[in-house]
């Protein structure tokens, strides 16, 4: 669909006008996925059997593999424990579903994924595109559960050598805070409308 040259202006004019309410937001913001690495377990689907067993291969995961991040000083020495065990990370999550009676096939990989803005415990992170180690379970169609690998955030028994605020800028520290959610809604909405009219035939 073509659009009127008023119509265009006017969705140009509302992406400028939020891009700078939130300059200083977007560009802390924009950072912030690029230190963090999270986990990323979907649900062969929303069945309650299916989302109690996405639990127990996450508390799988969690427990066996602590040791391969709290070490871990930057998040591409994570990343690179990752990936080496990637094999490892799948046969602990088929084994933990064999255990309970469920012959779903898992698949494991680190993809870039975009994420909307999520409250974690006390932080907020903002919407955008983060590496994550993803563990897909069957058909992958049920709700999701993630958390934040590095930092070691979702290792409660670890003792981590970096914490968010070692890895994070003070501005981008200073994001996490919840008080940050509405700024951080803005720049998803700002983000999305980008998207958008990217996609839009003029």
């Amino acid at each position: 669909m073509k659009w009127k040259l008023w119509e265009r202006a006017a969705a140009v004019g509302l992406i400028l006008s939020l891009a700078l309410s939130c300059t200083g937001t977007i560009a802390a913001s924009e950072d912030i996925p690029s230190r963090v690495l999270r986990l990323h377990v979907l649900a062969n689907s929303d069945s309650a059997a299916d989302q109690a067993l996405k639990l127990k291969v996450r508390d799988r995961i969690l427990k066996d593999s602590g040791v391969w991040f709290t070490n871990a000083d930057t998040r591409a020495q994570a990343e690179a424990q990752a990936q080496a065990h990637l094999s490892d990370l799948q046969r602990q999550a088929e084994d933990e579903l064999r255990q309970n009676g469920c012959h779903d096939r898992v698949r494991v990989s680190l993809e870039d994924t975009w994420f909307p803005t999520r409250q974690y415990g006390k932080l907020t992170f903002p919407a955008g595109t983060y590496r994550a180690l993803r563990v897909v379970i069957g058909q992958g169609a049920g709700h999701n559960w993630w958390c934040v690998l590095f930092p070691a955030l979702c290792l409660p028994t670890a003792e981590p050598k970096k914490d968010l605020d070692d890895v994070l800028t003070k501005p981008e520290e200073q994001l996490t805070g919840s008080q940050y959610r509405i700024q951080f809604k803005t720049v998803e909405l700002y983000e999305s409308l980008e998207n958008w009219l990217k996609n839009l035939n003029f």
